[in-house]
């Protein structure tokens, strides 16, 4: 038997509606997952909290099956997950600056979004509590020789901010750690009471290079609630709009990590070929980065025959010229020399925090929801999933690579079986409340959305899980033993959302 299904079985299931089962757990079954987590038998999708609720989302992957387990009518806490499971340590953090809700157990108490500036603690504006130290404080390295580097919030390119605090010694980094929460938006709390076409615009701009995902598992998680089924040509081009946001993302990062092992002609290269996506996307839908253009119950743009053509000469130039650049990349050996053995991150830790992407495909993580959950229209289409074991700045290019060259053939089966008809569907009124629940494979990795509509069809509650929250702490742990001067390289090989994080 599945051990989510062993969870399952000992909890009560709720009669909303969804994809995934969610089920009221007891204290005693809420343990037994975090000590399920922590041998390795799930994998944490999510968690987070509402006035007097937590929700764990957890993922069986030899099953192949997702569910939600939730802790309701809390008072004042709830058994630490973290204390089991240290991949829900930040989340738990989170939880508690946003809900006042104390997680018992915790091993690190320290705030985490919250920075003591808002003037009001927790956006949900349910509870009340003093306001957390201004001076963060950050882990104490004991050692000969040490000194601390603060690199941050505000950086010397134009990048979001985020702190980092170094311990090294002379060059080499003893410890980093981490310090976000400067561009908290407060994207939960505004979703509060707002309808669908606003709730969809928030969760399109969470961050800002992954709006197609962001929109997609937004409108999935909408249509999961209430069983809403979309044409069938609308589903082809959201998957046509996501491996599109796949290919320009993944060309500017192959470029700027190029760039910041000091070889920019990658990054001009890259650059332009990037620019070549954005300009025959613009074209084809309406928006460079193709933002609003998926909604609950299909998509708001549809493609015409001009826009079909661009993005076949699009196709064409990227197949005829990216080659030439993946052999470049491989043939500099000044840039194998900065890459190979950098940065690395270790198959148990990505199987650990669940890394998503091509930070745990990179380690040997063998995880993509577009194949595990094959979610329409990718499971009738023909991908491999590329997957190395080094886990170090040179497995993160060369994933990303072979992704590039799987989306182009992605694109081509699209464009050639795109069905015709209708792109969009009525979004009904369903006078009771509704659940849905949706992951959905961006270029970082998995993005989730989970919600809850009230009977009048507004956003009661609304996470949105980026995947940055499971790879901004193995960026710590792959930047240990290496020199300072690699940080940049390696934080580039990562990019994870600074604005996804922090929402």
């Amino acid at each position: 038997m599945s051990m989510l299904n062993d969870l399952i079985r000992n909890s009560r299931p709720i009669a909303h509606h969804g994809p995934w089962p969610r089920v009221i757990a007891d204290a005693s079954t809420w343990i037994s997952a975090g000590s399920r987590l922590s041998e390795g038998q799930l994998t944490m999708l999510g968690l987070w909290g509402e006035r007097n609720a937590v929700h764990l989302a957890l993922l069986d992957e030899q099953a192949g099956m997702a569910a939600i387990l939730s802790l309701e009518e809390l008072q004042n806490g709830y058994p630490s997950i973290a204390q089991y499971h240290p991949p829900a340590l930040r989340l738990e953090r989170t939880l508690r600056d946003l809900t006042g809700l104390e997680p018992e157990g915790l091993p690190d108490n320290r705030p985490w979004i919250d920075h003591g500036r808002w003037g009001l603690r927790f956006p949900l504006g349910t509870r009340s509590a003093p306001a957390p130290e201004l001076s963060y404080a950050f882990l104490y390295a004991d050692g000969e020789n040490l000194h601390q580097i603060p690199v941050g919030p505000v950086h010397a390119g134009i990048i979001e901010p985020g702190h980092f605090r170094f311990t090294a010694n002379g060059e080499t980094v003893v410890r980093l750690e981490e310090r976000f929460g400067y561009v908290h938006k407060g994207v939960e709390a505004l979703m509060v009471g707002t309808d669908l076409a606003r709730g969809l615009q928030l969760a399109g701009r969470t961050s800002g290079d992954s709006t197609v995902a962001y929109a997609y598992a937004f409108s999935r998680a909408v249509e999961a609630a209430l069983g809403i089924e979309i044409p069938p040509r609308a589903v082809w081009l959201r998957a046509l709009m996501a491996e599109l946001e796949r290919l320009a993302n993944h060309l500017g990062d192959i470029g700027a990590i190029c760039n910041d092992a000091a070889f920019a002609l990658m990054l001009a290269h890259c650059g332009v070929l990037r620019e070549h996506v954005l300009r025959a996307v613009g074209a084809a839908f309406g928006h460079r980065l193709m933002r609003d253009r998926i909604v609950p119950g299909g998509v708001a743009a549809d493609l015409d025959g001009n826009g079909q053509a661009g993005l076949r000469v699009l196709h064409a130039e990227l197949s005829r010229k990216f080659p030439a650049l993946v052999e470049l990349y491989d043939n500099t050996a000044s840039l194998q020399d900065r890459t190979v053995g950098a940065g690395t991150v270790h198959n148990g830790l990505a199987g650990q925090y669940g890394a998503g992407g091509y930070v745990g495909r990179a380690a040997g993580r063998s995880f993509d929801a577009r194949r595990n959950l094959a979610y329409p229209p990718y499971d009738e289409l023909i991908f491999d999933m590329p997957l190395l074991s080094d886990g170090d700045v040179n497995a993160r290019v060369w994933i990303r690579v072979r992704e590039i060259e799987h989306s182009l053939s992605l694109v081509e089966q699209i464009l050639d079986r795109l069905p015709d008809g209708p792109v969009l569907s009525d979004v009904p009124l369903v006078n009771e409340i509704r659940e849905g629940v949706a992951l959905v494979e961006g270029f970082r990795g998995d993005v989730l959305a989970w919600l809850r509509l009230t009977s009048e069809g507004r956003i009661e509650r609304c996470h949105l899980r980026d995947p940055s929250w499971f790879q901004w702490p193995l960026l710590e742990a792959a930047i240990k033993d290496n020199i300072v001067a690699d940080f940049p390289l390696c934080n580039k090989s990562f990019n994870c959302s600074y604005s996804g994080h922090d929402l």
